[in-house]
């Protein structure tokens, strides 16, 4: 057990170290934060998708924005698409489950929005299906994945592609990213 312990702790840490030294995601986290700053003064939304632990991931990103992160401040418009379970499972069922993020983003979504598409793979049909109709409607798109982006990474406007394959990590990678573009945004409202 130790060894495992062990070697999980390493590996996220070799992540992380990477992420600290890669200056060209570190811009690109700034000009996500930027993006989204800009779509809130808007009256805009910012919106989020994903699968399974992504969108567990989705959600707790979410809430720091619609919440509060670290300061109280006034709520911000942040949604995870998938929270309103009987929209997802009357539209998986009538359609396909490949459109249920792009049908309420149909609804929802707005020019100037912005739409975090959260894929590990980064080839999540329905992802990229939200992505697509995202597009379509004038919203921002940032793509967050691994490393190797899959389709998504060349569908978004910004591409947060975290330097593993392994999916834990890159969950893990994300939840750190993502944090420090919540604390990027909350402190433009402060």
């Amino acid at each position: 057990m130790k060894t495992t312990i062990e070697k999980r702790l390493l590996e996220a840490l070799h992540v992380k170290q990477t992420l600290s030294r890669d200056h060209e995601l570190m811009s690109r986290l700034e000009k996500t934060a930027q993006i989204c700053i800009a779509a809130l003064k808007a009256g805009g939304k910012v919106l989020f998708c994903g699968n399974g632990g992504s969108a567990a991931d989705a959600q707790h990103l979410a809430a720091e924005l619609s919440g509060r992160y670290l300061v109280d401040r006034k709520p911000l418009f942040a949604e995870a698409l998938h929270v309103n379970s009987s929209f997802m499972t009357a539209v998986a069922n009538d359609y396909s489950y490949g459109e249920v993020y792009a049908r309420l983003l149909e609804a929802m979504g707005r020019r100037g929005d912005v739409l975090f598409a959260i894929s590990t793979s980064g080839n999540s049909s329905n992802i990229l299906q939200a992505c697509e109709k995202a597009r379509s409607l004038g919203m921002h798109v940032v793509g967050m994945t691994g490393a190797k982006g899959g389709e998504l990474a060349s569908m978004v406007d910004i591409a947060l592609q975290m330097p593993t394959d392994d999916t834990p990590r890159i969950q893990e990678a994300h939840i750190l990213v993502g944090h420090i573009i919540c604390e990027l945004i909350e402190q433009a409202f402060v």
